[in-house]
Formats: C-alpha cells, sequence, structure tokens
C-alpha cells in the first residue's frame, strides 16, 4: 500500500497531496482482514462492493491524470465497459487492483510535481454534470481527487460496518 510520508511538505502541493492521499487511506484500509468474497460481497442496498470501489477509485484518479496531461487513456472505459470499473473481472484480485493503484498514485504525485503551475489548466470531458467547455485547473483536479475518495470512503464504511461490524472511526 502507498504510504504517506512522514515529512509533508507544507507548500500547497504537498498539503493537496497529503489531504488526497489520507481519503486514498481511508478507503483502501476498509478491505484489510478481508477475504476476496468479502471484498466482492453487497451487503447492502447498493450494488457497490469494497473491491469495486477500489478499482473504480484508481481508475478515476488515472483517468484525471490522462484529462490533466491532455492525452488519450488507452484504458478509457467505454458506455459498455463502465459497470466493469465498479467490480472485478477476470483475474483481478483486490491485491492487483492495489497494486495498480500504487502505479496510479506514483504517476499522480510525478505528475503534479511537474506541473509549473497548479493554475494551469485543462478541459473538462463533455459529461451532462459538466459545463460545457469547461476548464478547471490542476489543483480543483486536487480537490476533486479528495472529494471523490470521501465520498467513496463513507460508501466502504457502511458496507464494512454492514459485512462484520468493522467501524472506520471505533
Amino acid at each position: 500500500m502507498a504510504q504517506l510520508s512522514t515529512e509533508v511538505p507544507g507548500d500547497e502541493r504537498g498539503t493537496l497531496l497529503s489531504f488526497v492521499q489520507a481519503q486514498r487511506t481511508g478507503l483502501r484500509e476498509t478491505v484489510l482482514g478481508l477475504t476476496e468474497e468479502q471484498a466482492a460481497s453487497r451487503p447492502s442496498a447498493s450494488e457497490l462492493s469494497l473491491s469495486g470501489l477500489l478499482k473504480h477509485a484508481a481508475e478515476c484518479e488515472q483517468n484525471w491524470v490522462f484529462l490533466a496531461r491532455q492525452q488519450p487513456n488507452p484504458q478509457s472505459r467505454t458506455r459498455e465497459t463502465y459497470t466493469e470499473s465498479f467490480r472485478l473481472v477476470g483475474d483481478e484480485t483486490v491485491p492487483s487492483v492495489l497494486a495498480f493503484w500504487d502505479e496510479v498514485v506514483a504517476e499522480t504525485e510525478a505528475f503534479i510535481a511537474t506541473v509549473p503551475s497548479l493554475d494551469d489548466t485543462f478541459p473538462l470531458p463533455e459529461a451532462p454534470w459538466f459545463p460545457k467547455d469547461g476548464k478547471v485547473s490542476m489543483r480543483w483536479m486536487l480537490l476533486h481527487l479528495v472529494e471523490e475518495f470521501a465520498r467513496h470512503a463513507g460508501h466502504a464504511d457502511i458496507i464494512r460496518e454492514s459485512l462484520d461490524g468493522t467501524k472506520a472511526m471505533g
């Protein structure tokens, strides 16, 4: 699992990356001590599973970095394959998804380190929930990742508590 450095840079980039990492960790820790079957189960009214949330979050982060680089993501989902981003398929396992996410984390951190300014912008993808021809900054992207991971960490907390009573904060 990717570990947050004990020395967090006090600048804005370091601060934002540490908040992103804190939310990643909250999501990732929900699978600790579970079997593959438990991590893939859906014990609530939702179709979400812990392993599916991990995969979705990793793919989401990767996609945002490709968007910010203004490069096509070769692993981008289509409408037909979108639901596969929320469940493990084929030979995917929790450890393989976590290893993939570790690679994505390294890419994100390396990319943000090379961006000249967090004010640099890139176009938003076409989606009904984004403004037409909208642009966002690198700062917005990092804050969006905090929001995305925090939302799904909340989902994951409910799923984990439904599985075995484990609570994130107690």
